[in-house]
């Protein structure tokens, strides 16, 4: 079964085509500024040149029709026609009361639209993308794959709060989480990394990225997490404060006549590293900004790192006994200054970076170790690959096979998985960079040859 991953953003869909035969990717692709006159297409596809596009894109219909006509082009397309997808994986950020991967029903969209006010930055959107492909693929099966739904296993102690039970009750105000199919991926990879059963891992994992979060994952469940009944709590992150006392939002509504609905935006869209620098929210400008020598940039990469160290000691204590650290996403993945500065002086917990190896790891297409030899505890990073788990749960829920992930297997939890789009474009990008060698592992001797 070929399975069309879709994952739409406020202004974009990233997009993956997987043959879940061959437990591949066909290819892989990224639509950005859906809305504008000058939206760009970009795709990647093994043995074929990248393909990149300037289009109108009015609206995700639009969108989402560009993505059926590259993917079956002649030139550039793995597909003869759009009658060769079998499903599509659709990801939600919050899922709210969902528990797993759930076929999509007029019931699930209105679930989703009601609590569209708990992830105001990506619910809509993944909603308006569903809706898109439904009208343009009528005939397949449509499936949601919750980011939430990972961290149901959470405790009540983990995801409970101090606030009136009745709001529990009758609301269900708790902490919910988000990026829960990048954790499950980063969870089992690194039980693969590991040499152990994923179900005997305890993990901290970090998924950094404009919208950040960190898991605390007890014999290979999640037992805690830094996101809560929203994505603004935790970490401090692109556009989103973060943890901050309660009452200052309530003082500057007051002093400054700001409306809740303002405030609201203020948190969410005008604060965390956009706040600090008040010029940039992403970290690659963060960087440059703080090697020219602008304070506001120092003071950014100085608070977020000291937040993600203070979560890793908390989350050291709540689990007692780490196996290892993890970092992944586009900052964890791809910023070791980020990496260095959250792991500086956790020796006393057994955590020890090797900063050349840190250095080194700057890739997308392959797994690295970065924590010294002598670290009790190990550190990697791992590129995550969301889709994949968006892919088997399609096609299992498809052919009846699925259940929730602590019944179920996917195939890479197994040593012998392989990516081989990644393994193509690592290949090319050793050529560029021989020192990527120094830190990444689980790779093929043919590809480091």
């Amino acid at each position: 079964m070929i399975i069309l991953c879709l994952n739409c953003g406020s202004s974009s869909v990233k997009y993956s085509l997987f043959n879940n035969d061959t437990k591949r990717n066909i290819a892989v692709g990224l639509i950005e500024r859906v809305g504008y006159d000058n939206a760009v297409i970009s795709q990647e596809a093994p043995g074929k040149e990248k393909f990149e596009l300037t289009f109108n894109c009015p609206d995700f219909k639009t969108a989402i029709e560009r993505v059926l006509s590259t993917l079956t082009d002649a030139e550039y397309g793995v597909i003869k026609n759009m009658n060769e997808i079998g499903a599509v994986g659709h990801r939600v950020v919050h899922g709210g009361p969902l528990e797993k991967s759930e076929l999509i029903t007029p019931k699930i969209i209105q679930i989703l639209k009601d609590i569209s006010d708990l992830a105001p930055l990506h619910n809509p959107a993944n909603v308006l993308g569903m809706e898109a492909a439904i009208a343009v693929m009528p005939s397949i099966k449509h499936i949601v794959v919750a980011d939430t739904a990972w961290h149901m296993a959470m405790p009540p102690s983990s995801f409970m709060y101090a606030l009136p039970y009745k709001w529990y009750e009758k609301y269900k105000i708790r902490r919910y989480g988000a990026h829960g199919t990048s954790f499950l991926y980063n969870a089992r990879r690194a039980s693969v990394l590991l040499g152990k059963n994923p179900f005997e891992c305890n993990l901290i994992i970090c998924h950094i990225g404009n919208g950040s979060s960190m898991n605390a994952v007890k014999n290979g469940v999640s037992f805690d997490t830094s996101m809560g009944l929203t994505p603004l709590e935790g970490l401090i992150m692109g556009t989103r404060s973060g943890d901050f006392d309660a009452s200052i939002a309530f003082q500057m509504m007051e002093r400054e006549n700001i409306s809740p609905k303002d405030m609201y935006t203020i948190i969410n869209k005008k604060s965390g590293v956009l706040g600090i620098t008040e010029k940039y929210q992403d970290r690659r400008d963060v960087e440059i900004g703080a090697s020219k020598g602008d304070e506001r940039c120092k003071l950014a990469i100085d608070m977020e790192t000291y937040r993600i160290k203070k979560y890793i000691g908390a989350y050291t204590a709540a689990l007692g006994r780490v196996d290892a650290i993890v970092f992944t996403a586009g900052v964890g993945e791809r910023a070791p200054i980020y990496r260095e500065k959250s792991l500086e002086g956790l020796e006393v917990l057994g955590i020890k970076c090797d900063k050349e190896r840190n250095n080194a790891a700057v890739t997308k297409n392959a797994e690295s170790l970065i924590s010294a030899q002598d670290s009790k505890v190990k550190v990697f990073v791992i590129p995550t690959d969301e889709e994949i788990v968006y892919a088997e749960d399609v096609a299992a829920i498809c052919n009846g096979t699925y259940d929730i992930h602590t019944n179920f297997t996917y195939s890479f939890q197994k040593k012998e998985y392989r990516n081989s789009l990644r393994d193509e474009s690592l290949k090319k990008e050793l050529i560029k960079k021989p020192f990527l060698k120094k830190c990444i592992i689980n790779t093929p001797e043919e590809i480091l040859a």
